[in-house]
């Protein structure tokens, strides 16, 4: 009854939705979540290569392509996502006069994730993951966080930028 009630008045009034990463600052960012779906992108762009070799594909073969092609993009969109937050809620002045280039280098993450978007060639993926990591150590240079490069523990088995943590 009272789900009826909020929902007539929305429509009466006329309230717009709102939608945001955060509408109160939890002041939790961490490149984390971009540098994870990028892998995501390089793994599924080795799965895309791994059953298109194999030709002529069945039904299923067909089905799960689509599938592929369709997490990998919806991956890149979640890396561009997981930037733009950071870039537009964490960073401010002091952190754009420490690092002048962040600017430029959130546009070139935006350029190289739609690259990603639009084809499966592993490259793009890996400069994806290049520019991320990048980020990540800018960001965690604002923080005085010193990091370290290893290579993930999984495929698609890429070195990925961690913070050092005491």
């Amino acid at each position: 009854m009272l789900h009826r009630l909020i929902n007539l008045y929305d429509r009466v009034i006329g309230v717009d939705n709102a939608a945001a990463h955060c509408d109160i600052p939890c002041k939790i960012y961490d490149p984390i979540s971009a540098q994870l779906a990028t892998l995501s992108v390089i793994r599924f762009m080795d799965l895309i290569a791994e059953l298109t070799s194999k030709a002529p594909l069945s039904v299923d073969a067909q089905a799960q392509l689509n599938r592929l092609i369709a997490e990998k993009e919806t991956h890149a969109e979640k890396a561009k996502h997981e930037v733009r937050v950071i870039w537009g809620d964490y960073f401010k002045q002091p952190q754009f006069d420490q690092f002048p280039g962040t600017h430029d280098l959130v546009h070139r993450i935006m350029l190289a994730g739609s690259a990603c978007k639009q084809n499966s060639d592993r490259a793009q993926g890996e400069a994806l993951l290049n520019l991320i990591n990048e980020f990540a150590e800018t960001f965690w240079a604002t923080k005085a966080t010193p990091t370290y490069t290893a290579k993930c523990p999984y495929l698609p088995e890429e070195n990925v930028v961690y913070p050092t943590l005491q």
